[in-house]
């Protein structure tokens, strides 16, 4: 089996130029991010691709139709981004100030410590797992797009590589990295493009 994936993280929403936690907040794409994803669109109209998933949040879908046009994108809710719980809407000062230990806490090791409300790393591991494996089964010998959100793109990459470098691996907005998997194994071809 042989397959290969576009991922595309969303482009940018005002709370990312504020510096906003966005997670399961359904935020639209801001001016600057539908510029971005204009400029991604022809970055990537070369690339034959098969199938477009996204999540079914406003700002990947307003990415995927943008890029892809309207046709043909399967929404997907498991590919969402994750619950960030008590540091969702607030900037990285707001959170330092109301959650100093709860923010470090997180920062050191997000696997170890989750945030108070919010969706644990083992679960959001499972969901976004589940996501991409249904997404994989189906469309094997293919190029698919996946556009999703910077977190949900690292927990993906951080298991293909059997790796726990969370911060490493979050692009950033209006991005794209090319995973290729050839007789099941991944092999990461680009990343943050």
């Amino acid at each position: 089996m042989s397959i290969r994936i576009i991922l595309i993280r969303h482009a940018e929403t005002s709370w990312n130029r504020q510096k906003k936690y966005c997670g399961r907040n359904d935020i639209s794409l801001s001016r600057t991010g539908v510029k971005q994803a204009i400029a991604l669109r022809s970055r990537l109209k070369k690339i034959s691709i098969n199938k477009i998933f996204s999540s079914d949040m406003k700002r990947t879908a307003q990415t995927a139709r943008i890029v892809f046009g309207k046709i043909g994108i399967k929404r997907i809710p498991g590919l969402q981004e994750m619950d960030f719980g008590i540091f969702e809407g607030l900037t990285y000062k707001q959170i330092t100030k109301k959650y100093p230990y709860e923010y470090k806490k997180w920062l050191d090791n997000p696997y170890k410590f989750p945030i108070p409300k919010g969706e644990n790393f083992k679960t959001f591991k499972k969901r976004i797992g589940r996501a991409f494996k249904k997404v994989i089964a189906f469309n094997k010998n293919k190029t698919i797009a996946v556009v999703s959100h910077g977190g949900a793109i690292s927990i993906f990459i951080n298991t293909l590589l059997k790796s726990n470098d969370f911060w490493a691996y979050i692009p950033k907005t209006a991005t794209f990295s090319v995973i290729e998997f050839d007789s099941g194994r991944p092999d990461l071809k680009l990343f943050n493009q």
